[in-house]
């Protein structure tokens, strides 16, 4: 059955859960006028604030559907349990702190279908973007390894709004973290794998309340999550860059004292196996990975 799903996370955001369903539902009416089934979960991930109590009674009047977890699991894990729960292999994720245009729901997801995409990614690049200063500086970095690493520029790494398809984050379900990362993670997936991305200009707006986000916590993790997933699908991206100084300093090294000084030493053979070996590993790795796609 053709249609959309939208999965919702919610943690504590009492402040914006009226405003989030009542937009969020009228959208879906427009879908639905123009021929498209719409189905929309909040997952509330264990809120401790009246976040819950406040999604049970806006849905009841809605087309909207509540999963509740018990405690909470984290902003990756709700998404996870969207995902599995959609009816539809057309699955759009946003959030509910009020920061992104949900308007331009119906605009990613026409550009989906109508370029064959797999998926297309808001990215927070308009003249009215509210990224706070003190998270811009990791944002790039982090972009620019992400860009590098990929082989390709990527103007929004962790958007949280953007439409994919299901059956593609299935796939690399097991390799998705439970965490904030989660959206790096897809992306990263996507492109290394050679799977159609598009990116589509948005705002976003300055939200109300208290970030989730752990500055220092988190980045650490995004270069963590982001060498692991380069590492799992093109290996070579990391240990050729490592490899290729190590060994030309050996060589050079080796080719140095066995012509002027007429005597190789211990230190030049121990850099030129190292290199070797780094070579080597990186070969291996992507042998590997070769054989599991």
């Amino acid at each position: 059955m053709d249609g959309v799903t939208i999965i919702v996370p919610v943690y504590n955001e009492e402040r914006n859960i009226r405003n989030s369903v009542s937009e969020l539902s009228r959208i879906a009416e427009e879908m639905t006028r123009r021929g498209t089934n719409v189905e929309i979960f909040f997952i509330n991930d264990g809120s401790t604030d009246g976040s819950r109590r406040l999604l049970e009674e806006a849905c009841r009047d809605t087309n909207c559907s509540l999963i509740s977890h018990a405690v909470n699991r984290g902003y990756g894990s709700a998404l996870k349990t969207g995902v599995r729960s959609a009816r539809y292999d057309t699955v759009c994720i946003t959030d509910a702190d009020g920061t992104y245009p949900f308007q331009k729901i119906p605009e990613l997801i026409d550009v989906y279908r109508s370029n064959g995409n797999d998926m297309v990614v808001g990215a927070r690049v308009n003249k009215d973007v509210h990224i706070p200063w003190i998270r811009r500086p990791a944002k790039w970095i982090l972009t620019v390894l992400a860009s590098f690493l990929a082989g390709m520029a990527i103007p929004d790494l962790n958007s949280g709004l953007r439409v994919m398809k299901k059956s593609v984050v299935e796939k690399y379900i097991r390799l998705l973290p439970n965490g904030f990362s989660f959206t790096s993670t897809i992306t990263l997936a996507m492109l290394t794998n050679d799977y159609n991305v598009l990116y589509v200009p948005i705002d976003y707006y300055k939200r109300s309340g208290k970030s989730k986000i752990r500055p220092i916590h988190d980045t650490l993790n995004f270069v963590q999550l982001i060498i692991r997933m380069v590492l799992y699908f093109d290996p070579l991206k990391i240990f050729l860059p490592l490899c290729l100084p190590v060994l030309t300093c050996g060589f050079l090294l080796v080719l140095y004292q066995a012509v002027i000084l007429r005597d190789i030493g211990t230190v030049s053979v121990i850099i030129t196996l190292a290199g070797i070996e780094l070579l080597a590993i990186g070969m291996i790795a992507d042998l590997i990975d070769k054989r599991m796609d």
